[in-house]
């Protein structure tokens, strides 16, 4: 039990859990709409793409909320622009405005007197300097994220599966995808000091997709994508305690190392029930032959 409670003894190790949670719930909700939209690379840009903006907050001394919002809100736009002005695909504009906005993230941030030290908080996050302050400002962009993704579950879901669909059955699948790119910047820009910026999308895209891998249902895949998401989160903090690393990145290694483990079982489960399959073919086929044997004998004699 000491093994377990020893970790979080102390204030700031409690507000990295409690701040690490919060973070947990809502990358891990909206995470699943982003999982079934095949929006990953997406996701992995749009974390990205908030980098300038907090970092002109850091250097100018203003929110990073407001700096983040408005370079998602650049982002979209820049993606929008190139894909109606141009033939280029949308991929190719997330790919030009994810390294475009990192790079100027970075050179922004160089102008700072405490360049390493903020690039890493910026990037890396910093669970353990978490304030209470920071847990209720998390906590108000969480309550958004969660109620906004079971509002719009219906519509969330016939855009997930079919937009074309959603248009006939009024849906309005067009305001449907802006509001959801609203919740990943909101997902993202909340939980940025507790995980980072390049290592919210572990949280983001690993519980998600490990849920698709056992979940029939969304509700179901939801679910398990939050439970998966907060044991990444005590595991991930526990095990930098007791290993002497970097909290964020710990929780998102866990996060991912869930779904590689998750992913072997349900590989070794199908191979086991793909030869108990054969085996059980195999009798029924020579119990069949024994039948025929056995009725031929008889109808000789």
């Amino acid at each position: 039990m000491d093994w377990l409670l020893e970790p979080f003894l102390l204030g700031f190790q409690q507000r990295a859990l409690i701040g690490g949670l919060i973070a947990a719930v809502m990358c891990s909700v909206v995470g699943v709409w982003l999982v079934l939209r095949g929006m990953s690379f997406f996701g992995d840009a749009f974390v990205h793409a908030v980098l300038p903006g907090i970092a002109a907050a850091v250097l100018f001394d203003f929110s990073p909320y407001l700096g983040a919002a408005i370079a998602a809100l650049v982002m979209v736009g820049g993606i929008e622009f190139i894909h109606r002005q141009s033939s280029l695909k949308e991929d190719t504009a997330i790919g030009l405005l994810f390294v475009g906005m990192m790079a100027l993230g970075v050179a922004i941030i160089s102008k700072s007197a405490s360049f390493t030290g903020s690039l890493t908080s910026i990037l890396f996050g910093d669970a353990f300097g978490v304030t209470w302050d920071g847990i209720r400002s998390e906590a108000i962009i969480a309550a958004f994220v969660v109620a906004g993704s079971l509002a719009l579950y219906r519509p969330l879901l016939g855009l997930a599966f079919s937009p074309v669909k959603a248009a006939t059955l009024g849906l309005r699948p067009r305001v449907t995808h802006a509001l959801l790119l609203a919740m990943i910047a909101a997902a993202v820009i909340g939980s940025f000091q507790a995980v980072g910026t390049l290592l919210v999308f572990g949280l983001l895209v690993g519980p998600p997709a490990t849920a698709a891998l056992v979940s029939r249902t969304v509700p179901r895949m939801m679910i398990t994508s939050v439970l998966l998401a907060a044991a990444s989160v005590w595991l991930g903090l526990t095990l930098s305690y007791r290993l002497g690393t970097a909290g964020a990145a710990t929780v998102s290694l866990v996060a991912v190392a869930f779904f590689f483990v998750v992913l072997h079982l349900v590989w070794l489960r199908r191979l086991v029930l793909r030869r108990r399959g054969v085996r059980s073919d195999a009798d029924a086929a020579a119990a069949s032959a024994s039948a025929r044997g056995v009725a031929g004998t008889e109808g000789a004699a």
